[in-house]
């Protein structure tokens, strides 16, 4: 059987003259090496995206990390910074799939960025900047850092007994993570069951309460260096094996 194909939502960047369809690398190669499965990227073509078409040959979705910022007037706010970077086209493409994948039980890894649009796919909101909330520390990378220290462990987040995360670490109460975000979780979208917390109270993984397959929403990055940290190759292993287990189950249908 062939592997499983995991799509890849991309990010529309003006290049130039031009607009592009991209996702690092460091993604594609996580869904490659860590669940192996084989990464496709889903162009970010808004309303014109059939997602249905895209779907039928899917085995599992993963959602990326970006620079960009979910639109806030998504959740009902103005946008309080222009000056960061949007990504309306990938907006338009990635909440409405959400909603399909939910729908059709596909496995569904969402990191950073993609963790914070299933909460407003949902009908969550978002702190459109957690370091300017009372009480939160800032949970920001130092962009004149070297990638090795902006990916290093940053902070601990503690871990909910028996939910899904700490059985998939083991039995793990609390772990240590890296923190590249400037935004997060405000309101929890309804459904949603929290995962783990930071120490100041931010939500830092969720899952969806009512998803009869695998779902599993990170803020941090466990796509860095995949390889070399055991915690994120279970986190990737298991969202694999959900998807070899939904290809499997989609076989025997039509076999």
């Amino acid at each position: 059987m062939r592997r499983p194909i995991v799509l890849v939502p991309a990010c529309q960047r003006q290049f130039g003259s031009h607009a592009w369809h991209m996702a690092q690398d460091k993604y594609l190669q996580a869904v490659l090496r860590g669940a192996g499965c084989m990464p496709l990227l889903l162009p970010a073509l808004g309303l014109e995206a059939d997602l249905e078409a895209a779907l039928q040959i899917a085995d599992g979705v993963m959602l990326t990390g970006s620079a960009s910022n979910v639109d806030a007037r998504l959740y009902g706010e103005d946008i309080l910074h222009p000056e960061l970077p949007q990504d309306p086209a990938r907006d338009a493409t990635t909440l409405p799939l959400i909603r399909a994948v939910l729908a059709r039980q596909l496995p569904l890894l969402a990191i950073c960025r993609g963790f914070q649009e299933v909460n407003v796919a949902l009908g969550g909101t978002l702190h459109q900047a957690v370091h300017a909330v009372p009480g939160m520390q800032d949970h920001r990378e130092n962009v004149l850092d070297p990638l090795e220290r902006q990916y290093a462990p940053a902070h601990r987040i503690k871990l909910m007994p028996d939910g899904l995360l700490s059985r998939l670490l083991g039995g793990e109460s609390e772990m240590m993570v890296n923190s590249l975000h400037g935004q997060g979780v405000a309101r929890l979208a309804h459904g949603l069951l929290v995962e783990a917390l930071a120490d100041d109270g931010l939500v830092e993984a969720y899952t969806v309460a009512s998803a009869a397959g695998f779902t599993l929403a990170l803020q941090w990055h466990p796509e860095w260096q995949v390889e070399e940290n055991p915690q994120s190759m279970r986190l990737f292993g298991a969202f694999g094996q959900a998807c070899r287990d939904y290809q499997e189950q989609l076989h025997r249908k039509k076999g």
